[in-house]
């Protein structure tokens, strides 16, 4: 099992069992007089520790209980979240790991097993990646983030940390990535958030982030090494700053294996769900018009991923990019608008053609979308007005209020069903309950990246994938398909959290065989599903 001893192994939580160490093992290690009499099982464990955590107030004070488990004992701490896997992904994800961002440095817990970089210091780079990875078995997968764009809640420097942290446990829970060759990344950059350079207690540097070829550049160096220490690693970039997520991806999706979970991630569970809509609506993806309310890099991401879909499908490029209609906080996107993103440039209308358009309600009478996506963090932007024009123009519209957290949804579930007289087609992006309404009990699905990136990462690390090409990301959307009933009435437009684990694993295959037929899978690979189960890590002592 290990050299570890005493005091010093009950502070390791990969080894550590804490009251589940036998006699023989108490013995053996050392560990008499450091632990209770008694012996539990890790059942006992999990039983006892869920007792505690439901009697808490918040979804917060349980995200902090679990963390000192992850801290002190991880696979109880797996355990514990895979037992109650829908109940908990909230609680150590999405909505409320935007609680333990914002309150990072007030409630910092160590360790958390982060790697904590510093752009002013690349000097420092290898020697924090080694330091980090000792005791690990390899390391596949790195969660990076910078912390400047953090779900929909902004700027929060160092205390995105906690978005790595959470990222890789899910894909624990979810996919079965080992918990051993991971390693979760924060670059300290600094921050603009005047909130956290007047905090005396902010844990980061209190300086105004690097910009432009000067941070760029400090992020080509984190690269190179990290490379040079982890041959074929995976690095997958999460909440970085639009003036950075998509130059990064751009600059290195033919150079090394990587993905971006809010540009691209986010868009395969939309293009999963677009998938869905054509089902339900019985028309075509090509024959559908999408509005996307909220033009930053998941809104470009979101739009990209559905046009690439189109173009898989038989559109031209020109065809694919006409039948998208971006929305940003001037208005609909025109060719005349300055300051533009390269994204938001491709799918900028004719100035000409629609002249002023700011307002939502009066962009859908003139545009007519038959699907309509938020991304913007605008609470409350899919209004009643809004909402009854897209049932006027729709026997089914398709209403897709993603943002996060909760707070920052464009519109509730319920009231949705409601001003569509129940003729919509809903995801949002945190969970809500089922509506019903008029004798119909409507599930709402969730778009949910859990259903998705755990799987994506999974099956490009099995394949040891060169790159990750955009039919390897069309596979991941296509992956999850079948998994709900859409002939009935108010089923949900994609799959409940409760089949994420079913879920990754057919995603995961779909991408391992995809990466195979795309010719970017470095390693042979005969059977498939074998190759995906023969990676998949489960808890247990």
């Amino acid at each position: 099992m290990t050299q570890l001893k005493g005091k010093a192994l009950l502070a390791q939580p990969f080894f550590n069992k804490g009251t589940a160490f036998t006699e023989e093992e108490r013995a053996r290690y050392g560990l008499h007089g450091l632990l209770p009499t008694a012996v539990l099982t890790l059942e006992e464990q999990v039983a006892l520790e869920y007792e505690k955590i439901i009697d808490l107030a918040s979804d917060y004070q349980k995200n902090q209980h679990l963390m000192a488990i992850y801290n002190t004992n991880r696979m109880l701490y797996y355990a514990i979240v895979g037992a109650h896997m829908v109940e908990f992904l909230p609680v150590i994800y999405t909505p409320t790991i935007a609680d333990s961002v914002t309150r990072f440095s007030r409630d910092y817990m160590w360790p958390n097993d982060a790697v904590y970089l510093d752009s002013d210091h690349p000097e420092r780079i290898e020697e924090a990646l080694i330091a980090a990875s000792e005791g690990l078995e390899q390391v596949d997968l790195l969660v990076i983030t910078d912390g400047e764009g953090v779900l929909g809640i902004g700027d929060w420097g160092i205390g995105g940390v906690m978005i790595s942290v959470g990222k890789l446990s899910v894909y624990t829970i979810a996919a079965g990535m080992n918990p051993e060759r991971v390693l979760p990344i924060v670059i300290d950059n600094g921050t603009h958030r005047a909130e956290l350079l007047d905090d005396p207690y902010y844990l980061g540097k209190k300086e105004p982030r690097k910009t432009g070829q000067s941070y760029l550049s400090y992020i080509d160096q984190f690269i190179q090494i990290a490379q040079k220490l982890f041959p074929k690693v995976l690095f997958h970039w999460e909440d970085f700053g639009r003036g950075n997520a998509s130059v990064i991806l751009e600059k290195y999706r033919d150079q090394i294996t990587t993905f971006n979970d809010d540009i691209q991630g986010t868009g395969v569970m939309m293009a999963a769900a677009v998938h869905a809509i054509a089902e339900v609506t019985q028309k075509s993806i090509m024959a559908h018009k999408y509005l996307i309310f909220g033009a930053g890099t998941a809104g470009v991401g979101v739009t990209e991923q559905i046009k690439q879909e189109l173009v898989l499908a038989g559109m031209s490029e020109a065809e694919a990019i006409s039948r998208f209609y971006l929305v940003d906080r001037d208005g609909l996107i025109t060719d005349e608008m300055v300051n533009l993103t390269s994204g938001q440039k491709r799918y900028a209308r004719s100035e000409a053609e629609f002249r002023g358009l700011k307002d939502l309600a009066a962009i859908i009478e003139a545009v007519r979308p038959s699907v309509l996506i938020g991304t913007s963090g605008q609470p409350g932007a899919f209004t009643e007005e809004v909402v009854r024009k897209m049932a006027a123009y729709n026997t089914r519209p398709a209403i897709l209020p993603i943002s996060n957290p909760t707070k920052l949804c464009e519109a509730k579930a319920e009231d949705l069903i409601e001003w569509t007289d129940g003729s919509a087609l809903v995801v949002t992006g945190s969970p809500s309950a089922p509506v019903d309404y008029k004798g119909v009990t409507y599930q709402i699905g969730q778009a949910n990246n859990a259903l998705l990136y755990p799987g994506l990462g999974l099956g490009i690390v099995v394949a040891k994938a060169s790159t990750v090409t955009e039919q390897m990301l069309s596979s991941a959307a296509n992956g999850i398909a079948g998994l709900q009933d859409l002939s009935r009435r108010g089923a949900p437009i994609l799959p409940p959290v409760s089949l994420v684990r079913e879920a990754s694993r057919m995603v995961a295959e779909a991408v391992v065989q995809a990466a195979i037929d795309e010719g970017v899978a470095t390693r042979e690979i005969t059977d498939v599903a074998g190759a995906v189960r023969a990676e998949v890590w489960d808890y247990g002592y």
